[in-house]
């Protein structure tokens, strides 16, 4: 199995930036890609950005141009640099990783982080 811990998350003014930290353990050869999703209270997990252990990124409309994913596999660590924060990224970060053997996958997601981005 794998484990995922989240950090960075915090409070930071509009217009801020942070970066989030995952650092990963476990059955890490399994891991497929990577990601982060996003929550507020009362609404649907949003999907933020995913990499590929080949490399290949993509983004959420929302993320796109001011987030950036990437990874050091030397660390198995996850970052999202975020930048230009405003109010509505406020949220629960979530770290996930997608996993697969010859005849299993699996889905771990970490216990989240908070970020609040005051106006």
């Amino acid at each position: 199995q794998v484990q995922l811990v989240e950090s960075g998350g915090g409070l930071v003014q509009a217009g801020g930036s942070l970066r989030l930290s995952c650092a990963a353990s476990g059955n890490i050869p399994s891991i497929i890609a990577m990601g982060w999703s996003r929550q507020t209270p009362g609404e649907q997990r949003e999907w933020v950005a995913q990499i590929t252990t080949g490399g290949d990124t993509t983004y959420s409309d929302s993320a796109k141009g001011r987030f950036t994913i990437s990874r050091d596999n030397a660390k198995n660590t996850l970052y999202l640099q975020m930048t230009n924060l405003k109010p509505e990224d406020t949220a629960v970060y979530y770290c996930n990783s997608e996993e697969k053997g010859t005849t299993w996958s699996r889905r771990t997601v970490g216990q989240g982080t908070q970020v609040t981005v005051s106006s």
